[in-house]
C-alpha cells in the first residue's frame, strides 16, 4: 500500500499515521524523530505495547468519528509535550519532552505535586502532605527527598530550585526545540 500524506489536525500538528506490522521501521524512525504517530493496527495483528505518549493505536477496519478523535487527542498530547510541561503518569514514569525516568512511590507522589504545579512555588507544606499523606516526617526528610529528586531530574533536564522561606519550585534548565517538522 503507497505511504499516506500527514495527516494534518488542530494547529497545524502534523500526526503520522502507520501501518502496524507492515511499517514497523517506519514506527521507530518517527519514535526516534519525536513525532506523533497512529498506529492503524491490522485485523487479526496483535496490538504494540504503547509506552510513548506521543503514540496511539486503533484497530482496522476503523470508524472515521473514531479515528479522528485519536487523531486529535494524539495532537493534543504531542502539543503538551512540545510546549515542555513534564508528565507524570500512573506507574511513576517522568516523561519531559523525549526523556523519561521512572520514579519510586515516594519519588513519584512529590513529583506530583510538583509537576502539577510546574514552575509555580509549592510550599514545603503541600509538599509533605502529598509525599506523606495522613503523617508528619521530619523536616530532614523532606529535605533529603528533595535532594535525591533532583539527581533523579536533572537528566531530564528539570531542576527543583529552592525559594528561601518559601518552598520549591519545579522548572526547565533546558528548552525543549519541537521534533523537526512539528510547529
Amino acid at each position: 500500500m503507497a505511504k499516506r500524506p500527514a495527516r494534518k489536525v488542530g494547529r497545524a500538528m502534523n500526526v503520522e499515521m502507520v501501518r502496524w506490522p507492515l511499517q514497523r521501521d517506519r514506527r521507530d524512525v518517527l519514535g526516534a524523530a519525536g513525532l506523533p504517530r497512529l498506529l492503524l493496527v491490522e485485523a487479526g495483528t496483535v496490538a504494540p505495547l504503547i509506552l510513548d505518549p506521543l503514540e496511539d493505536w486503533v484497530r482496522l477496519p476503523v470508524d472515521n468519528k473514531d479515528l479522528q478523535a485519536r487523531l486529535d487527542s494524539l495532537a493534543a498530547r504531542s502539543r503538551r509535550v512540545g510546549a515542555g510541561a513534564p508528565h507524570l503518569d500512573d506507574r511513576g514514569m517522568l516523561r519531559f519532552g523525549h526523556r523519561q525516568v521512572a520514579l519510586a512511590p515516594l519519588e513519584a507522589r512529590l513529583a506530583d505535586v510538583l509537576v502539577d504545579h510546574f514552575e509555580s512555588v509549592v510550599a514545603r507544606d503541600e509538599l509533605t502532605g502529598g509525599g506523606w499523606p495522613g503523617a508528619n516526617p521530619g523536616r530532614n526528610a523532606l529535605d533529603v527527598h528533595i535532594l535525591r529528586l533532583r539527581r533523579r531530574l536533572h537528566p531530564l533536564g528539570l531542576a527543583i530550585r529552592t525559594v528561601r522561606s518559601r518552598g520549591y519550585l519545579l522548572e526547565a534548565t533546558v528548552t525543549l526545540q519541537p521534533a523537526s517538522g512539528v510547529r
